[in-house]
């Protein structure tokens, strides 16, 4: 398999515009700094206190043009009220792409059920929470492989992300300021190991390699490309397990979704700057007859949409789901 595409995922940005504060916040923002535990130094305060009302404004309209059904999704106010929109992504030339896995399952004759969601099956680990680190395309990586893990062990196991961050530079990743998702697969593939989130835990932060060999707890032989469309993604989604997929996610209603299926009017199939993992499809009402969606698993904690998830239309590519979608190969460490 070949890749001369090397897309950098960039989450997260913030901003230096600092105009004068709307005192009438100043209760409501107190009170936001002291739920999500936000403290600054004076100068950063006012870039954050910027920020964070124009996510307000932002909000506020939002639910007006809820009440007047021009929306069908939700969005509220979270933890990342301070940030500014996701910024673009970077080195984005699809032309180069080579999908050698497309023959291997475009051609495959899958019986594809109504729903299906890995949850359920046991495949998917608890929400976490990436924090004020650019770090969404190590847990999309991560997410896949703790997948795979489990359909081959039988063991759900927390894998580490801070394994990835701190040890993955020479392979073309910036850790909190970003990275692709193809070059954490190729550390983890050549590396000849991860280990677990229990021996080497998450920290938000870039620090020196600590990777110990004789504490690896998976490995992957290889990865692989799904087909950029959503009929392969589906195909790839039932007969493999959780996918990492990379979508166009730099608009506020996607940073402060709350809930319900996710509408963009300005979202694009080509431009992803946030991965995430995918984990189920099924139905918005009754089966085989309300709308088509994904359900895609973040990195912002339970607190961000629907428990840490998010409801994506299915059936036209939306946001660009199905145009970066990978998945690993791998074989367990011997322990």
């Amino acid at each position: 398999m070949t890749l001369a595409v090397f897309l950098t995922i960039i989450c997260l940005g913030v901003t230096l515009a600092a105009p004068t504060p709307d005192y009438n916040l100043d209760a409501e923002w107190e009170k936001w700094k002291k739920s999500y535990e936000k403290t600054y130094i004076p100068e950063e305060e006012k870039q954050r206190r910027a920020l964070w009302e124009e996510n307000v404004k932002m909000i506020k309209q939002h639910t007006v043009e809820n009440g007047l059904w021009m929306n069908n999704f939700t969005i509220e106010m979270n933890e990342f009220g301070d940030m500014m929109s996701w910024r673009r992504n970077k080195n984005d030339d699809r032309s180069s792409l080579t999908l050698s896995n497309e023959k291997h399952i475009q051609k495959r004759n899958v019986k594809i059920p109504k729903t299906l969601d890995w949850r359920k099956e046991g495949y998917v680990t608890p929400v976490r929470n990436q924090r004020a680190c650019g770090t969404c395309w190590v847990f999309a990586v991560v997410g896949s492989i703790e997948g795979q893990l489990f359909k081959k062990t039988g063991r759900l196991l927390l894998l580490s992300v801070q394994n990835l961050v701190d040890c993955s530079k020479s392979f073309g990743t910036n850790g909190c300021k970003g990275g692709s998702t193809y070059n954490a697969y190729q550390y983890v593939k050549n590396n000849r190991g991860l280990e677990a989130e229990a021996t080497y835990p998450y920290e938000a932060k870039v620090s020196h390699c600590k990777y110990h060999p004789e504490c690896s707890v998976v490995k992957i032989t290889s990865f692989m490309i799904v087909p950029r469309n959503e009929e392969a993604l589906l195909k790839a989604l039932v007969m493999i397990g959780p996918i990492a997929i990379g979508i166009n996610a730099k608009h506020e209603s996607f940073e402060k979704y709350r809930g319900g299926m996710y509408h963009e009017p300005n979202c694009k199939r080509d431009s992803p700057n946030h991965s995430m993992l995918l984990v189920r499809f099924g139905y918005e009402g009754q089966e085989s007859e309300g709308r088509k969606y994904w359900r895609v698993k973040n990195s912002h904690g339970e607190q961000w949409g629907e428990k840490g998830y998010m409801k994506i239309p299915r059936g036209q590519n939306y946001c660009g789901i199905a145009s970066y979608a990978m998945y690993p190969v791998l074989r367990a460490a011997c322990r």
